[in-house]
C-alpha cells in the first residue's frame, strides 16, 4: 500500500496550516489529519464518491471544516491524495 500527495494537496495544506493562530493548533490539526489519511486504505470503501468528480474510485473524506480528495487504484495498491478544499 502506498499513499502519495500530489503537489495541488501540498500547495493547499501549507496554506491551510498557515491560516492557524498557533503552531501548536496547527500541529494538532496536521497530526490529525496524517492518522485520517494512515487509516484512509482500510476505511477507502466507506467514503463516499467524490461531489468533484464523476468516478467511483475518487472519494471526499471529511475533517473538520475540511474535504481531502482521495484517487483509489487498487491495481496497483495506491490512494492518491489529489487535493484538500475548504467545505
Amino acid at each position: 500500500m502506498k499513499i502519495l500527495c500530489s503537489s495541488l494537496y501540498e500547495q493547499q495544506l501549507k496554506v491551510i496550516l498557515a491560516e492557524f493562530e498557533t503552531f501548536k493548533s496547527a500541529k494538532d490539526f496536521k497530526l490529525y489529519l496524517d492518522t485520517i489519511v494512515m487509516n484512509a486504505p482500510t476505511k477507502a470503501r466507506k467514503y463516499k464518491q467524490s461531489i468533484y468528480f464523476d468516478d467511483e474510485d475518487v472519494k471526499d473524506i471529511e475533517y473538520e471544516d475540511y474535504t481531502i480528495i482521495m484517487h483509489i487504484n487498487e491495481e496497483k495498491e495506491s490512494y492518491f491524495l489529489v487535493g484538500i478544499v475548504k467545505k
